[in-house]
């Protein structure tokens, strides 16, 4: 009972069903690793590219300030959107409160985009694959019985072998599911925790661009 047995004894649908859950954990992996990675990055660079930009003596200052920190340009695009621009169409129109509001919006919405980005494939392996190797499972164990059938004789050992490499693709489809789950829950509280940092930012940038009075006074 290994893998290149199941594979040698198993049909087409067997052989199809190991092979999207090889791909689904690979996929899985990938994401878990190339995530970790980058929010390690964000959780520390976002605190300090907003306390660099606060430090600064002007919004060129901070850009070149928070250049330093913002590693994965997640702080970046939202002083970037603070530079608003006559074009003549729709989207100058309004006062300048309105027009920060869109633009900050917009990119905003590009940063979380891009802090979400793999989450949904988690969530999918996550949710799926324990049903893909559940299904690789009845097969293999139709087809065991189907055999042992057509043979006339059943013993432990026909019955043991194949049913039990049937058995090997429920574990497979959990042990591809269990870490794209965890991945997918652990991501989402760092993204929670950074969305707030950056919608906080975001809003406290507006206030100061729209009142600059009033914060100086204050």
């Amino acid at each position: 009972m290994n893998v290149y047995s199941l594979f040698s004894q198993g049909d087409g649908l067997t052989r199809a069903v190991a092979a999207m859950l090889l791909a689904m954990s690979v996929g899985s992996w990938v994401i878990i690793l190339w995530k970790a990675w980058v929010l390690r990055r964000a959780g520390r660079d976002v605190p300090r590219s907003t306390a660099a930009f606060w430090q600064s003596a002007s919004i060129e200052e901070a850009q070149g300030r928070v250049g330093a920190f913002d590693r994965e340009a997640l702080v970046l695009p939202l002083i970037a959107a603070t530079r608003l621009e006559g074009s003549g169409s729709l989207a100058a129109a309004g006062d300048r409160a309105q027009q920060l509001t869109r633009m900050l919006r917009d990119a905003l919405h590009r940063v979380l985009d891009k802090l979400q980005f793999g989450q949904v494939l988690l969530a999918t392996v996550g949710s799926t694959a324990p049903f893909v190797g559940l299904l690789g499972t009845v097969w293999g164990i139709y087809h065991a019985l189907t055999g042992i059938a057509a043979s006339g004789q059943i013993t432990i050992d026909k019955v043991a072998g194949p049913v039990g490499e049937a058995l090997v693709m429920t574990a497979g489809g959990l042990a591809v599911a269990i870490p794209a789950v965890l991945g997918y829950n652990v991501f989402g509280r760092l993204i929670g925790r950074i969305e707030a940092d950056l919608e906080g930012f975001a809003r406290d940038l507006r206030e100061l661009l729209t009142h600059p009075a009033d914060a100086r006074r204050e």
